[in-house]
Formats: structure tokens, sequence, C-alpha cells
């Protein structure tokens, strides 16, 4: 006794199945944010330094334009040349821009309760990473 399916009811269910594979271009997935390393620059900065307008600004951005970048990977500069504050954001490609957004701001929080005044700080998460310093650098 076996089950007989037409062969227009085979064809609708391959459909549907093979649309709801090329359709989703990136899996969504709960990000783990999960710290691996927190590190700090020992250099401080005062409260009213220039610096402090310009990591605020290179924070957002990262946090803003990295989902959204080519290649899960977004490096930036403030635009205010006072006090340059320069930045690097990278995450898990699996993860959708929310996701990404999510972990991003988890890492910003994490850096900026735990490195506070610092001109530099890295915050590794197991999904995504942030960095800032007061001089360029390649990661």
């Amino acid at each position: 006794m076996g089950v007989n399916f037409r062969s227009g009811t085979i064809l609708l269910i391959f459909s549907i199945a093979l649309s709801g594979f090329f359709n989703n271009n990136k899996v969504s997935c709960v990000p783990n944010t999960n710290t691996t390393s927190i590190l700090c620059n020992s250099g401080v900065y005062t409260k009213g330094d220039p610096f402090a307008t310009s990591l605020a600004y290179v924070l957002s951005d990262l946090e803003s334009i990295t989902p959204v970048s080519k290649g899960c990977n977004y490096n930036n500069i403030s635009p205010f040349p006072n006090a340059f504050a320069y930045g690097h954001a990278t995450y898990n490609y699996t993860l959708d821009n929310t996701d990404c957004t999510t972990c991003l701001g988890v890492a910003i929080q994490s850096i900026t309760s735990t490195c506070s005044n610092r001109i530099g700080a890295r915050s590794v998460l197991y999904d995504c990473s942030i960095r800032y310093e007061q001089y360029p650098f390649d990661d």
C-alpha cells in the first residue's frame, strides 16, 4: 500500500521547497553576544575633551553602517580634525542586519562601561567585534 501522488502535487511541493531555499540570502539566527575579550588602552581622555565627540560619532557610525556594509566589515574615522577617532567593526556573516546591530550594540555597551574614558578599546564577542583608537590602526 503506497501513497500515490499526482505529478502536479509533486511539482507544487518541489516548487515551494525550492523557492524557500532561494529566497533566503541569509539565515536568521540569534547573535551570540557572549564576550570573548575586552581590552582597554591605558591612555585616557578627560570630560570635555574633543575626542569624546569624535568617539561618539565613530561608535554611532559603526553601529549603524556596519550591518549594511558589504563583507561584514567596516572601518571609519571621525570628521573632526581637532581630535580624530578611528574605528573598525566586523560581524559574523550569518547574522542579518538586525542581529548585527544587536551584537554591535552589546559590544559598544561593553567597551563603554569597561573602558570608560579610554582613548582606545576593543570588544570581541563571539559574533561581532568593535575597536576604536585615537590613532590609525589595521586589524
